[in-house]
This record gives C-alpha cells, sequence and structure tokens, in this order.
C-alpha cells in the first residue's frame, strides 16, 4: 500500500509554486506555447539531462547552472523550436530569454533554468518570446499547473500531470510534476520534458541523487521510437515550505519521500510511452531473475523497445518469439533453459520451452488492452504536428492502468525491473514522414 495520496494540482500543489501557459506566437497553430513554474523562494535545485553528443542550448545552460549553484527560482519552458543545433546564435537566445524572464521576475538570471522542445535546428522565435515574457508572468497562478502543462506540448495527444500528498513528521509533503513527450523518446539522461515540484526541504546533494535514481526507474525506463532528443530534460525543485526538518541523509524520511518522488515520475513516464505517437496501448514489461536490477531494467528496455515485438502488439499478434529474441540480444547473460515468458495471464514459454496456448484468446487480450486513440490526422506542419481544438476534445482521459504485460524471467536472482513502451503504429511513420514539411 503506497504511502501516499494522489491530489489535484499538477506543479502548483506544492506550497509556494505558481505557474502559467500562454499562447506567445512561437506555434504556427496558435497553441499555447510558452509555460514557466515559480517557486516563491529560492529552492533547491536538481537535473537529470540528455547524454546526447548533439544538446540544445537549453540543456548546456541548464548544467552549467547547477553545477554553479543548486538552486533556482524559475523554469522556463518554450514550445515550437527546439533551439538545438543553433549554434552560438541558440547560445545567445538561450541567454537571452533567461536575462528577460529575470528582469521580469526581478531576481537574478542565476535563478532561472530553462527547456525548449520543437523542430531541431530552429532558434526560438524571440520577437514572439519578447513580448510574451511580460504576459506569462502577469498570468503566473497558484492553480496555473494545467495551463502550464498545455504550453509545453507538441506531438502529444494529452498534457501530463500528477501530484502526491505524503506525511513527513506529521506535516503534510506534496510532489507534484508535468511532462511532454511522444515521440523521439528513449531518454538516456535522461522531445521529452519533465518539471517536478515538491515542498519538502532536502539538501542539494541528496536532491540530486534521488532524483537521478528516480529518473533510472521512471523516464530511463521508457521507450516509444528508440531516438533520444537533443533537448532531453528532467529538473525538479524542492523550496522547503512544508515547514517539515531539513532532510539531509538517508533515512526513513528520505526513503519516504524518495518513493513518492519515483512513483511521480513513473506516472509521467509511462504517460509519455502512452502517448507515442501513433500509439494504441500501453506496454509494460516486467523482469526477474537476473543478477541485480540494472540487468532487468536493460532486458525490460530492449523488449519494450523492440519493432519487432512493438509491431507484433500492434497486429494484437501473440508472437512470443519476438519477445525471447529481444531478451537474447539485451546484452544480459543468463541460461536459455531457465526462460520463462508470460502475456497477460498466458504462459507462453517456460525453462525455455514452448507451450501450447490459446491464441486467439491471446490475441483478445491484446485487442483488450487498446482503445481508441484519434491520431490519424496528426500530420506535422513547419513544426509541431499540434493537434487542432477539435481533435483535442475528443480525448478524454488517458488510462494507464491497461498495459499489455509482458512478464519474463531469466533465473533465480534477485534482480527485478520494469520498463514501459507503446506498439509501434502506421500512424507513427506518418506522423514523421511529413514532420518538417
Amino acid at each position: 500500500m503506497a504511502d501516499w495520496q494522489e491530489i489535484t494540482g499538477g506543479v502548483t500543489a506544492p506550497r509556494g509554486y505558481r505557474a502559467a501557459g500562454i499562447t506567445a506566437g512561437l506555434k504556427p497553430s496558435g497553441l499555447p506555447d510558452l509555460a514557466l513554474i515559480v517557486s516563491d523562494v529560492e529552492a533547491i535545485a536538481a537535473g537529470v539531462f540528455t547524454t546526447s553528443q548533439v544538446k540544445a542550448a537549453c540543456v548546456d545552460y541548464c548544467r552549467q547552472r547547477l553545477q554553479a549553484k543548486h538552486s533556482a527560482r524559475a523554469i522556463l519552458c518554450n514550445a515550437g523550436q527546439a533551439n538545438a543545433a543553433t549554434g552560438s546564435e541558440g547560445v545567445r537566445d538561450a541567454n537571452e530569454s533567461a536575462e528577460l524572464l529575470a528582469k521580469e521576475l526581478n531576481i537574478s538570471p542565476e535563478l532561472i533554468l530553462l527547456a525548449s522542445t520543437g523542430v531541431i535546428g530552429q532558434r526560438i522565435k524571440m520577437d514572439a518570446l519578447r513580448s510574451g515574457i511580460p504576459k506569462l508572468v502577469a498570468s503566473l497562478s497558484e492553480t496555473g499547473s494545467d495551463t502550464a502543462a498545455g504550453a509545453i506540448i507538441t506531438t502529444d495527444l494529452v498534457p501530463k500531470s500528477i501530484a502526491l500528498e505524503t506525511t513527513v513528521h506529521e506535516r503534510p509533503v506534496r510532489i507534484g510534476g508535468i511532462a511532454k513527450g511522444s515521440g523521439m523518446i528513449h531518454p538516456n539522461m535522461a522531445t521529452m520534458l519533465a518539471f517536478v515540484t515538491c515542498d519538502a526541504a532536502v539538501s542539494p546533494h541528496l536532491w540530486q541523487q534521488m532524483l537521478s535514481r528516480a529518473a533510472d526507474k521512471s523516464f530511463n525506463s521508457i521507450t516509444v521510437d528508440g531516438d533520444t532528443s537533443t533537448n532531453d530534460s528532467l529538473i525538479a525543485l524542492a523550496n522547503g515550505q512544508s515547514r517539515t526538518p531539513a532532510i539531509t541523509e538517508m533515512g526513513a524520511e528520505a526513503e519516504k519521500l524518495e518513493a513518492m518522488l519515483t512513483a511521480v515520475c513513473q506516472h509521467l513516464a509511462k504517460a509519455i510511452a502512452r502517448d507515442g505517437e501513433g500509439a494504441t496501448c500501453l506496454i509494460e514489461v516486467q523482469v526477474t531473475g537476473t543478477h541485480d536490477d540494472l540487468a532487468a531494467r536493460q532486458i525490460a528496455k530492449t523488449i519494450a523497445g523492440s519493432s519487432l515485438v512493438k509491431s507484433a502488439i500492434f497486429g494484437r499478434d501473440p508472437n512470443w518469439g519476438r519477445i525471447a529474441a529481444a531478451a537474447g540480444r539485451a546484452g544480459v547473460p543468463f541460461e536459455q533453459d531457465n526462460l520463462q515468458i508470460k502475456l497477460g495471464d498466458f504462459l507462453l514459454l517456460e525453462n525455455g520451452q514452448p507451450l501450447q496456448f490459446d491464441r486467439a484468446a491471446a490475441s483478445t487480450y491484446l485487442k483488450q488492452a487498446a482503445t481508441d486513440y484519434p491520431v490519424a490526422d496528426v500530420v506535422a506542419t513547419n513544426n509541431s504536428n499540434d493537434l487542432s481544438g477539435d481533435v483535442r476534445s475528443n480525448i478524454k482521459t488517458q488510462r494507464l492502468d491497461n498495459p499489455v504485460i509482458i512478464a519474463v524471467s531469466v533465473g533465480n536472482g534477485h534482480g527485478t525491473g520494469k520498463a514501459w513502451g507503446c506498439d509501434l503504429s502506421y500512424d507513427y511513420v506518418k506522423i514523421n514522414a511529413e514532420y518538417t514539411t
């Protein structure tokens, strides 16, 4: 039983945070495209970023800021242009963005962190951003999380948001998060962005460690298409406004806080996987029996990322051979005679031997995990696959409680791991074939 409860409010659920999202004119669609999260006080800041050698200006900017100063007051995110592979001009744009916001908020630029998403190679439309920042700051609200979540998305069909609450030293502590991501998802940190807010007081070193471990169990365990973005960023703030005693080392309270942080990150990560471009279902791969958890996660992510496995799931084909092949090439040694594979409740392979199973029933199980998701008409125009309001209005909720479960055991070790992904449909190619044309 989880030692927390879900609440409303997203990144503004924790005390001392405001957020906003507006239309600044960065996207050609006219949809919201500029978001801001602000802590009322200086907050401890941590981040995990893309490992790509081609990085957006905002990634280098944030890394430099966090190396010099482990705190921040604000996160500014533009959607529409990735500002990656844009040279020295892109660096100047990033620096100017921070300076403009700092002046409007009357704080130091050193307390601002940046994120961008959109088409690689395109600079931020600075004229639109310059005129948008005053409006953005004026729109800040203690209930502004939903507008911020809506302003950071591009090809996403739905915004992603979550907030949880627990008790630390008999006082409520909250963590909230928003994220975006639908395509170019194969994080190695960690296009994918996630912002997390917390009102606990945590030491900088410990907060960074917690976030890195949470990322490994969430964003680093999802895949949509095997492509790592130039912009992947996970940024977390902890401002201490819960007025609980500072957590400076691992112990019962730190473990409780980290478990809740991981739960927030996993919810957002699964939401990204479910919202994969063209996807019709969420896939959860569970692996046991390895010598350690890292090896289990490696096998799980290899299976979740296999194009053949993903295609079989889309075709509602219980082809366990593709699962076995993916497990075998994951780079983790195991005895083939120990391999077991289950699809939902269907046992397909045991002790390395194929079993008889009801193929039609297994196919029906895969069909039941898929839900209608209107993506066929999502075709990119000049930037971001932004959906029309009519299409978005047809999407009520994003279900994360009905994944296709693939369970694999490779031995008797104590290692366990999970990964999440989605099926690979015709629409993925349709969406990405015309992304900038």
